[in-house]
């Protein structure tokens, strides 16, 4: 279309990250925080419901989306404490009710603790969507996961500019954990302490999220399960769960899958009432005990893990004996009934440091 002469249109704005100061990138680093762990209540329970002999592929999906969501949770607090902030995870404002919305994201994705199914699967593929190509860096109310890590990485590159890599980079080495403090199954743990290194620590979580950069379903990293293959990005996990089929080397996303069949029996899924809560039963009840008992487990975790991020980090090691606790916990109550042909389920509702230390019948 042919504009009138002499007319002048003005540029389009480019958006902002609202990453201007030290003060807000390591406000959107702990935001990293939150959003990563906001992500492991609905993976555990969509984990913890699926009968592992009879889904077995689905299982070892979940599974390994739930431990590198764990390591893009130690990623993000390593990237905060290496531009001196002091990672917070033990507070009631990361364990809001269910149904819930991502921090600071599109109000629209709503998280749920579900049991696995279609809903959960509509939920997870949702949460991982790729960012299309040429989506600008969002900082605040980011439409993709990928948009807003971009938005990141766009702020620390300006304040390295701006102000020089040791004034950024100004937090205490000894607070990074390492390979040799988390043992886990795939990625890579990275130490940040440099420009480089938190550019890697942004690349693997992303990547591992939504496949690499190039579009390929791909995350970059072997497949630990299966030597043979390459490993699949979550959200391309989560589409072969729903399609049915493996991806294999020359599918794309436009292809989508056509490799081996994958099944999934959702007659071996606990059915787990959705989005539990702990108030749903009176007090004395035996499922409000065993839910208010995991609530305790889960919170101590938390502590855990923000203890480790502020100078303990060999408390990493209680933190997943406390995972194991946690497990037997949840397994148990989703072997419960509820009424209406549900079992119940854990709520993961805050409870306060002063009543944790109680008996299995104490109630938050």
């Amino acid at each position: 279309m042919n504009h009138p002469v002499g007319r002048q249109h003005a540029p389009v704005p480019v958006p902002s990250t609202g990453i201007a100061t030290l003060d807000d990138l390591r406000e959107h680093l702990q935001w990293a925080i939150e959003l990563e762990h906001a992500t492991l209540p609905p993976y555990l329970c969509a984990l913890y419901s699926l009968d592992p002999e009879r889904n077995p592929e689905a299982a070892e999906a979940v599974a390994g989306v739930f431990v590198e969501e764990m390591l893009h949770l130690v990623l993000a607090a390593n990237l905060l404490n290496a531009v001196g902030g002091s990672p917070r995870l033990d507070a009631p404002e990361l364990l809001p009710p269910h149904p819930r919305r991502l921090p600071h994201g599109d109000p629209s994705l709503e998280l749920s603790l579900l049991p696995f199914g279609d809903a959960a699967l509509d939920m997870f593929l949702r949460l991982e969507r790729p960012a299309p190509p040429g989506a600008p860096a969002e900082g605040d109310r980011y439409e993709t996961i990928g948009q807003f890590y971009e938005a990141i990485e766009a702020g620390l590159s300006g304040l390295c500019d701006r102000l020089g890599e040791a004034e950024v980079f100004s937090g205490d080495p000894s607070r990074q954990v390492h390979a040799g403090h988390f043992q886990h199954t795939a990625g890579r743990m990275i130490a940040v302490t440099d420009p480089a290194s938190a550019l890697a620590a942004l690349e693997e979580i992303v990547e591992e999220g939504e496949g690499t950069s190039r579009g390929a379903v791909w995350d970059g990293d072997p497949d630990v399960h299966h030597p043979d293959r390459d490993e699949v990005a979550h959200y391309y996990r989560f589409q072969e769960l729903e399609a049915g089929r493996r991806y294999r080397r020359g599918d794309t996303p436009r292809s989508g899958p056509t490799g081996e069949p994958v099944g999934v029996d959702l007659a071996g899924v606990l059915p787990m009432r959705p989005n539990p809560k702990i108030a749903d039963h009176p007090p004395g009840s035996a499922i409000r005990a065993a839910q208010a008992e995991f609530n305790r487990t889960y919170c101590t975790l938390l502590h855990l893990l923000e203890q480790a991020f502020n100078g303990s980090p060999q408390l990493l090691g209680d933190a997943v004996t406390t995972m194991y606790r946690l497990k037997a916990q949840a397994q148990a109550l989703m072997r419960t009934p509820d009424g209406d042909g549900t079992t119940a389920g854990p709520t993961f509702e805050y409870v306060p440091p002063d009543e944790r230390g109680g008996g299995a019948g104490d109630e938050p």
